[in-house]
Protein backbone atom coordinates (compact mmCIF):
# COMPACT_ATOMS: atom_id res chain seq x y z
CA UNK A 1 0.00 0.00 0.00
CA UNK A 2 1.43 3.27 -1.12
CA UNK A 3 0.12 6.82 -1.14
CA UNK A 4 -3.44 7.65 -0.15
CA UNK A 5 -4.45 3.99 0.22
CA UNK A 6 -2.29 3.77 3.33
CA UNK A 7 -4.38 6.45 5.04
CA UNK A 8 -7.64 4.52 4.76
CA UNK A 9 -7.03 2.26 7.80
CA UNK A 10 -5.82 5.21 9.85
CA UNK A 11 -8.94 7.24 9.10
CA UNK A 12 -11.08 4.16 9.74
CA UNK A 13 -9.62 3.74 13.22
CA UNK A 14 -9.91 7.47 13.99
CA UNK A 15 -13.53 7.62 12.87
CA UNK A 16 -14.47 4.37 14.59
CA UNK A 17 -12.97 5.16 18.00
CA UNK A 18 -12.17 8.86 17.99
CA UNK A 19 -15.54 10.38 17.13
CA UNK A 20 -17.54 8.28 19.64
CA UNK A 21 -14.89 9.11 22.24
CA UNK A 22 -15.28 12.83 21.58
CA UNK A 23 -19.08 12.49 21.82
CA UNK A 24 -18.88 10.68 25.17
CA UNK A 25 -16.35 13.19 26.51
CA UNK A 26 -18.52 16.12 25.41
CA UNK A 27 -21.63 14.57 27.03
CA UNK A 28 -19.78 14.05 30.33
CA UNK A 29 -18.33 17.58 30.20
CA UNK A 30 -21.70 19.26 29.56
CA UNK A 31 -23.38 17.19 32.27
CA UNK A 32 -20.66 18.27 34.73
CA UNK A 33 -21.05 21.93 33.72
CA UNK A 34 -24.81 21.72 34.17
CA UNK A 35 -24.45 20.21 37.63
CA UNK A 36 -21.94 22.87 38.65
CA UNK A 37 -24.31 25.62 37.55
CA UNK A 38 -27.12 24.04 39.56
CA UNK A 39 -24.89 23.89 42.63
CA UNK A 40 -23.96 27.56 42.13
CA UNK A 41 -27.64 28.51 42.06
CA UNK A 42 -28.27 26.51 45.23
CA UNK A 43 -30.83 24.08 43.84
CA UNK A 44 -31.18 20.65 45.38
CA UNK A 45 -31.28 17.54 43.16
CA UNK A 46 -34.92 16.94 44.13
CA UNK A 47 -35.94 20.43 42.98
CA UNK A 48 -34.15 19.94 39.68
CA UNK A 49 -35.73 16.53 39.13
CA UNK A 50 -39.22 17.86 39.86
CA UNK A 51 -38.68 20.79 37.48
CA UNK A 52 -37.64 18.60 34.56
CA UNK A 53 -40.30 15.94 35.15
CA UNK A 54 -43.28 18.25 35.61
CA UNK A 55 -45.56 17.95 32.60
CA UNK A 56 -47.63 21.06 33.20
CA UNK A 57 -44.77 23.35 32.10
CA UNK A 58 -44.50 21.78 28.66
CA UNK A 59 -46.97 22.91 26.00
CA UNK A 60 -48.76 20.12 24.18
CA UNK A 61 -49.60 20.31 20.50
CA UNK A 62 -53.07 18.83 19.98
CA UNK A 63 -52.49 18.79 16.21
CA UNK A 64 -49.28 16.73 16.27
CA UNK A 65 -50.96 13.63 14.84
CA UNK A 66 -52.46 15.71 12.03
CA UNK A 67 -49.02 17.10 11.16
CA UNK A 68 -47.37 13.69 10.98
CA UNK A 69 -50.32 12.17 9.12
CA UNK A 70 -50.23 14.86 6.44
CA UNK A 71 -46.44 14.67 6.17
CA UNK A 72 -46.30 10.88 5.81
CA UNK A 73 -49.20 10.90 3.33
CA UNK A 74 -47.50 13.48 1.13
CA UNK A 75 -44.13 11.70 1.40
CA UNK A 76 -45.81 8.48 0.28
CA UNK A 77 -47.53 10.32 -2.56
CA UNK A 78 -44.21 11.89 -3.59
CA UNK A 79 -42.43 8.53 -3.59
CA UNK A 80 -45.28 6.93 -5.56
CA UNK A 81 -45.32 9.66 -8.21
CA UNK A 82 -41.52 9.75 -8.37
CA UNK A 83 -41.39 6.00 -8.97
CA UNK A 84 -44.06 6.26 -11.67
CA UNK A 85 -42.24 9.11 -13.44
CA UNK A 86 -38.89 7.34 -13.12
CA UNK A 87 -40.28 4.20 -14.72
CA UNK A 88 -42.08 6.05 -17.51
CA UNK A 89 -39.59 8.83 -18.36
CA UNK A 90 -36.34 7.30 -17.04
CA UNK A 91 -35.64 10.20 -14.65
CA UNK A 92 -32.47 10.41 -12.59
CA UNK A 93 -32.33 9.71 -8.85
CA UNK A 94 -31.76 13.39 -8.12
CA UNK A 95 -35.10 14.30 -9.67
CA UNK A 96 -36.79 11.58 -7.65
CA UNK A 97 -35.29 12.82 -4.37
CA UNK A 98 -36.18 16.39 -5.22
CA UNK A 99 -39.78 15.43 -5.96
CA UNK A 100 -40.09 13.65 -2.61
CA UNK A 101 -38.80 16.76 -0.78
CA UNK A 102 -41.18 18.98 -2.75
CA UNK A 103 -44.14 16.83 -1.67
CA UNK A 104 -42.93 16.91 1.95
CA UNK A 105 -42.79 20.71 1.74
CA UNK A 106 -46.29 20.83 0.28
CA UNK A 107 -47.48 18.66 3.17
CA UNK A 108 -45.98 21.05 5.73
CA UNK A 109 -47.53 24.05 3.95
CA UNK A 110 -50.92 22.34 3.92
CA UNK A 111 -50.58 21.61 7.64
CA UNK A 112 -49.66 25.23 8.33
CA UNK A 113 -52.67 26.54 6.41
CA UNK A 114 -55.05 24.13 8.13
CA UNK A 115 -53.76 24.98 11.61
CA UNK A 116 -53.69 28.71 10.87
CA UNK A 117 -57.35 28.59 9.85
CA UNK A 118 -58.25 26.38 12.81
CA UNK A 119 -56.54 28.62 15.36
CA UNK A 120 -58.07 31.70 13.72
CA UNK A 121 -61.56 30.17 14.00
CA UNK A 122 -60.96 29.13 17.62
CA UNK A 123 -59.81 32.62 18.63
CA UNK A 124 -62.90 34.18 17.01
CA UNK A 125 -65.26 31.77 18.80
CA UNK A 126 -63.44 31.86 22.14
CA UNK A 127 -61.75 35.21 22.85
CA UNK A 128 -59.85 33.85 25.87
CA UNK A 129 -57.68 31.58 23.66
Amino acid sequence: MQGPEALIPIFGIIFTFGIPGVIVFWWLYTRHRERMRLIEKGLTPDEVKSYFTSTNNKPKNPFSSLKWGILITFLGLGIFIANMLEAKYDMSDGMTTGLVFVFAGVGFILYFMLIKNRIGNDSKNNPSV
